[in-house]
């Protein structure tokens, strides 16, 4: 695993044991879009996919960019996360081969646009490749413009359109 983040922010491998926190991350990105609904059932989601064949990295503030670095007074940062990365394996449906899929990148609001994002979808491509996948795939709402500008300057094309009807 290289180390692609900007200064001051360090990447760590989670583990099965960070359930509970990766259910939060996931919470809060969808109630970034509706605020309406806790999101509980997302708990399912991370039971049923979380794995050591499923790797989960954190990013943790290691220090203030432009300031004295607390390690360099001695002392320890807070290693809570602001950011994650949570990567699965699908199945191209057109040719049949493996793939890595994100299942979640999510940076807390006051770290984005520092590079977070695009470091953290390099590693994830770096994790592909090197287990010789030859893509890697996600999914994204069509309203997170953000999101989805940042995929495109990444080289990602739109291959299908999940489409859903509501039933009544």
């Amino acid at each position: 695993m290289s180390n692609l983040m900007p200064v001051g922010y360090d990447l760590r491998l989670g583990s099965s044991l960070d359930r509970a926190r990766l259910v939060q991350f996931m919470q809060r990105t969808y109630q970034e879009m509706d605020a309406s609904d806790s999101y509980a059932h997302l708990a399912q989601t991370v039971d049923q996919y979380l794995s050591r064949e499923t790797p989960l990295w954190w990013v943790v503030l290691t220090s203030e960019p432009g300031a004295d670095t607390l390690s360099n007074l001695g002392l320890k940062r807070s290693q809570q996360p602001i950011a994650c990365l949570w990567l699965g394996t699908a199945i191209d449906q057109l040719h049949g081969d493996r793939h890595a899929h994100i299942f979640l990148l999510y940076v807390l609001p006051e770290h984005r646009r520092k590079g977070l994002g695009r470091a953290l979808m390099l590693e994830a491509e770096a994790w592909a490749a090197a287990r010789g996948d030859r893509q890697i795939g996600l999914q994204v709402f069509q309203s997170n413009h953000a999101a989805l500008s940042l995929y495109n300057t990444l080289g990602f094309q739109v291959q299908s359109v999940w489409m859903v009807k509501p039933l009544r």
